[in-house]
């Protein structure tokens, strides 16, 4: 048997014997033990036989066992570890830079999908464009689900007026923050915010020039229900086309640049928003019509091949029979079943399921980032961005009708009975003031600050460890002068010394690694003091006991006492300050990425996850963007701080068994 074997069979005995006792050490290392019985009871976490060799482990174990909280408190860090160390394996869909505008300031919730039960089997249309939906039955009955309401405004799309209620609507439409609907006499309604001149018009909509007004014909009702073949929104925008090829289109032309090359058109066969643009389809079959040069001449087909071609080219005399837009790409659905996609977008994430022989598209719906397509054979699929699961879709059969929200899809039959659902159900923990899900970045920045903890806890200990066992073996001099540099550490304060670093710093290009890097040593170098204060006095205490003074008469080295013989006895103190140093590193870590030294946006920590409670305003508004990350701060840290704390009281055998 080899030295390093030797080593590490040394250290298994010990272990094996310190928490299992003589009896298993006999048993897995064939070593002689001493008679015992083969069951040991315990009261109050000590042998009913005092005679009876006890392992230190199995005394501290049934002592700690006692202690109901202490055991809640294991289990809770346990789980929290397994959280936010494993959970983001799984996390396949999560990367700390994604945001959703339209998702931003959104309270808990998982109602994205829960289509009423009344409009479930009777359903003529549903849309959304943001956190809410709107569904219209057969009957022409409204329906709102989700999140309603508009920010910290008061407005609640929820709260359906009266006057919709009492009428019989023919089409629904939801915008970012507004719906609008249009009755079977023609009569237009709207509600939710009108900023932007979502749905009425005063004096302030008409003077200004970066609003367009909702037109006369539309706002007093003369439109022929009959003759309407789509109507769509967008971000604050709103278009109704007819089916001469009329298009009325009103709202924020601040938000789509290129709203003015389409007011007034009366040649458009299909019409949709993309984020930034409108984009639409005219007589001529050209290709996508923008009105702005250049913006969507090529398309790219998917279906048959992946080459970029020119639109005339790639349509080859075939005609669009659909244009459906997401936030950056365009698909375009042709007369032969074949879709291809063309825009201001990267496209290669776009990949088109495979259709059966005989099979092909029929129909297809576009949400923010996703597409979802309807076949003659009534199948469904979902393509494209896959954030939040929309791009899964289910195995459905017989869809007769296809709908699509900003993250969720929904396939219907003939008879309007909704056959299945799926994408986006709602954030269990809601949303920040960027639109990222909360949820996930609590697991993302809980290993972060965690991490940071155990780095600047191992540090603190490698350093103040060593020094407090030099100094308290070596005493005189050495002593005097370690106790007086760990007092120079000591009166640093942490917390001015980083925001003054801080200052300094910023006109230093650092990554984000590099700045946590830097937050774990600094956070270690600053921290070991008080180790070695405490591992000095243990030493003080120890170097005086009858086995050092032994050690010494037979000539062991002095750094071999202290490591070999001092140090095992003191481990117990070491541990229990361990444990209580690592909750204060991340204490500290959080403070430190609250005011804005440590961690930074968009990677996550428990820290600057906490900045929205420093605005009032968001503190009571926004709750939720507090609140869960502050709680569960605060139950891991407790629980961190009760093991510590019970580690020392079973672990001193002076402490009261019944403390």
């Amino acid at each position: 048997m080899d030295k390093k074997e030797n080593i590490f069979r040394k250290l298994a005995r010990w272990l094996v014997r310190w928490i299992f006792g003589l009896k298993y050490e006999e048993k897995w290392f064939g070593v002689k033990a001493l008679d015992k019985p083969a069951e040991i009871k315990f009261k109050n976490g000590v042998p009913d036989d005092s005679e009876l060799i006890v392992s230190p482990g199995r005394q501290i174990f049934n002592r700690f066992m006692e202690r109901k909280f202490a055991v809640f408190s294991v289990l809770v860090v346990l789980v929290m570890f397994c959280v936010v160390f494993i959970a983001p394996h799984f996390m396949t869909k999560y990367y700390d830079a994604f945001t959703e505008t339209t998702q931003k300031d959104l309270p808990p919730t998982l109602d994205f999908m829960n289509v009423p039960g009344e409009l479930a089997g009777n359903v003529k249309m549903i849309d959304s464009y943001s956190s809410f939906s709107v569904g219209l039955s057969n009957e022409g009955k409204v329906y709102v689900w989700g999140i309603g309401t508009i920010g910290a405004t008061g407005i609640d799309v929820k709260q359906i007026p009266e006057e919709v209620k009492n009428a019989k609507i023919a089409y629904v439409a939801a915008g970012q923050d507004h719906i609008i609907a249009i009755g079977e006499d023609g009569k237009f309604y709207g509600w939710g915010n009108n900023r932007f001149g979502q749905y009425s018009v005063d004096e302030t909509i008409l003077a200004n020039p970066n609003l367009e007004p909702v037109p006369d014909v539309v706002l007093n009702g003369q439109l022929d229900v009959s003759h309407i073949k789509r109507v769509t929104c967008g971000y604050q925008a709103t278009a109704i086309l007819m089916d001469d090829g009329t298009l009325y289109i009103w709202g924020n032309k601040q938000a789509y640049a290129n709203m003015d090359r389409f007011i007034g058109k009366t040649n458009i066969v299909d019409v949709d928003f993309t984020l930034n643009y409108v984009v639409g389809l005219d007589e001529k079959q050209t290709g996508v019509y923008t009105g702005v040069k250049g913006l969507h001449t090529k398309a790219k087909s998917q279906i048959g091949g992946t080459k970029t071609d020119k639109m005339a080219d790639f349509l080859n005399g075939r005609k669009i029979n659909e244009v459906r837009a997401t936030s950056t790409s365009v698909c375009i659905l042709l007369d032969d079943g074949t879709i291809g996609f063309t825009g201001d977008f990267q496209s290669d994430y776009v990949e088109v399921p495979t259709l059966a022989e005989g099979e092909r598209f029929i129909d297809i719906e576009a949400g923010t980032y996703h597409f979802s397509a309807l076949s003659n054979l009534g199948h469904v699929y979902s393509f494209g961005g896959d954030h939040y699961r929309q791009a899964e879709a289910p195995k459905v059969n017989g869809a007769a009708k296809l709908f699509a929200g900003a993250f969720q899809s929904y396939a219907v039959d003939g008879s309007g009975k909704l056959l299945d659902k799926w994408g986006l159900s709602g954030y269990i923990f809601g949303t920040d003031d960027r639109g990222a899900n909360i949820a996930e970045r609590v697991v993302a920045g809980g290993r972060i600050t965690m991490t940071v903890g155990a780095v600047a806890v191992i540090i603190e200990i490698i350093i103040g460890v060593s020094i407090g066992l030099a100094a308290g073996f070596a005493g005189g001099w050495v002593d005097i002068f370690l106790m007086r540099v760990a007092e120079v550490f000591s009166s640093i304060p942490l917390i001015p010394f980083m925001l003054i670093l801080s200052s300094l710093l910023a006109q230093v290009s650092m990554t984000t690694d590099q700045r946590l890097y830097m937050v774990m040593v600094i956070l270690g170098v600053l921290g070991w003091p008080g180790f070695a204060h405490i591992t000095r006095a243990q030493v003080l205490v120890a170097r005086e006991a009858e086995y050092v003074t032994a050690a010494q008469a037979m000539g062991v080295k002095p750094s071999r006492i202290a490591f070999k013989h001092i140090l095992p006895n003191i481990v117990s103190v070491i541990l229990v300050n361990m444990t209580l140093s690592f909750a204060a590193s991340m204490q500290t870590e959080t403070s430190l990425s609250f005011l804005g030294f440590g961690v930074n946006y968009p990677q996550p920590s428990w820290g600057n996850m906490l900045s929205r409670a420093s605005n009032a305003v968001a503190a009571l508004n926004f709750w939720w963007q507090w609140v869960f990350t502050s709680a569960i701060l605060i139950l891991t840290t407790v629980c961190i701080n009760t093991i510590g704390d019970t580690l020392r009281d079973v672990m001193d055998p002076k402490s009261s068994n019944d403390k």
